[in-house]
């Protein structure tokens, strides 16, 4: 692998925009293809974001080897998924690091990380796995463009790109009968491809060139692939430069929001709960006294609000909720016992511990931290021994501990998001080859595909997935 300061025009097979997960793997396999790579980064290091996920531990999959049930986790998205998992699945994806001497281990929700607990492990095997193909980056050179231009293509490629031009122009029309919108620029695109496409005599259409760096100067392939990323972590380079250059192609662009994000809380007792976890709690989103989305699992609590597993999954959930009024949280803290079974266990407890003041005896089944917000909150003097609890004062111990409300405020930017929801229409993606169907050397993987998935794993094996069939098809230099 060669590292470029300098800009270069020569003309690659193969250029890769975007040096994250899903641009390493995409580089690395066109290489290995046997095409010419060069990645372009826009900072002066790659996978800077990769370096920070998990806590820079990198979750990088998750165990779950049946393919069909690990898409399930992509609720409809996972159909158009189905395609490139077959290509490249969960299993391949450990094969691909534990052949490159990084072992991995599986922890809780079968979430895999590096047995090393860093994510530089993993971005030492992509390193190396793109300089045994020889793959070119030129760093620290952000893109400020796609050039595309007419060319030239076979009869028969011509005649099937006309089919799926046909269709896609048909599916819009539709949408926009349907939704009573105004013309948009795809439709400009797909009208101009389709008269390019022979309609008008001709045998050329648009296709992608090469790019457009920031100090104006160009490099050119006969394949791109766009990785640069969504928006989530903007101070790693993951700022959505990439939406902008695919717009103004004529790709359909669901704007970008923050997903998989920390909640804010308005209640000051949880903020004083800074860095404190609880392994396993159920959570009610709760408006207008009615259960929305429920999801149990790990919280942390933090400095701003809450985070964790359970609060990140239903975080979009959340702030759709906050659109329209007051969202409470509501905490079942020990989940795995029912009203009778807690009020047994608190009896037993307070028994072993008979002498002992309250606030000293829920150690043993919340954490420390917690407790005296909880005494608090039932109205008990923490002095209280415990041998003079009232059976009054343990049911207001038993509704809290699972029933424990908090208001939410706001759910954090893109700064704090594990991903960011939205990017490239999937009707515009060929499932197959993550070819772009409005231009036939364009490729879009990772970030940039308006998919939404869960936290555990998952982002980072799409990007796998995306990265490595985008970077066959893309070597192959079917135009």
């Amino acid at each position: 692998m060669n590292y470029m300061k300098s800009k270069t025009d020569n003309i690659w097979d193969v250029i890769v925009i975007g040096g994250g997960s899903a641009g390493m793997m995409a580089a690395g396999r066109a290489a290995e293809c046997g095409a010419r790579v060069a990645l372009i980064e826009k900072n002066d290091t790659l996978g800077k974001k990769l370096l920070i996920t998990g806590g820079g531990r990198c979750n990088l999959t998750n165990a779950e080897f049946n393919t069909r049930k690990f898409l399930e986790k992509f609720k409809d998205d996972g159909k158009f998924l189905f395609s490139a998992f077959s290509q490249w699945s969960v299993q391949d994806t450990l094969n691909f690091f534990n052949t490159r001497g990084m072992a991995t281990k599986i922890e809780n929700e079968q979430r895999v990380f590096p047995a090393s607990d860093s994510a530089r492990s993993v971005w030492d095997v992509l390193v190396k796995y793109m300089r045994e193909g020889g793959v070119t980056v030129i760093s620290d050179s952000p893109v400020s463009d796609i050039i595309v231009s007419r060319a030239s293509m076979p009869k028969a490629t011509r005649e099937r790109r006309e089919r799926s031009s046909h269709r896609m122009m048909a599916t819009r029309e539709r949408r926009e009968r349907s939704h009573d919108s105004a013309k948009a620029s795809l439709d400009c695109v797909l009208c101009a491809n389709r008269k390019a496409l022979g309609q008008n005599g001709s045998s050329r259409r648009m296709t992608a060139t090469g790019v457009i760096l920031r100090d104006g100067k160009e490099i050119h392939a006969n394949a791109i692939i766009v990785a640069a990323g969504g928006g989530s972590h903007p101070e790693t380079g993951s700022a959505g430069d990439g939406f902008a250059w695919l717009k103004k192609l004529g790709h359909n662009i669901a704007i970008p929001t923050p997903s998989l994000v920390p909640v804010a809380i308005k209640d000051s007792w949880a903020k004083q709960l800074s860095v404190v976890s609880i392994a396993d709690v159920k959570i009610n989103a709760i408006q207008n006294e009615i259960v929305h989305n429920t999801n149990r699992g790990k919280i942390l609590f933090t400095h701003f609000g809450i985070s964790g597993p359970a609060v990140l999954h239903m975080s979009k959930a959340i702030g759709e909720l906050l659109k329209s009024g007051e969202v409470v949280m509501s905490l079942d803290i020990l989940p795995s016992l029912n009203n009778e079974q807690l009020d047994i266990a608190l009896k037993d407890l307070f028994k072993k511990h008979s002498n002992k003041k309250i606030r000293n005896s829920l150690d043993s089944i919340i954490p420390s931290a917690l407790a005296p917000i909880i005494i608090a909150k039932c109205k008990i003097n923490p002095e209280t021994v415990v041998n003079s609890i009232t059976r009054e004062e343990r049911m207001k111990l038993i509704a809290c501990l699972k029933n424990l409300p908090m208001r939410a405020d706001k759910l954090l930017g893109a700064d704090k998001a594990v991903i960011t929801s939205g990017g490239v229409s999937l009707e515009e993606i060929d499932p197959k080859t993550m070819r772009s169907r409005l231009f036939p050397n364009l490729y879009i993987i990772g970030d940039m595909l308006n998919i939404d998935r869960p936290s555990g794993g998952y982002s980072l094996q799409l990007c796998w997935t995306t990265g490595f069939v985008a970077g066959t098809a893309a070597s192959k230099n079917i135009l």
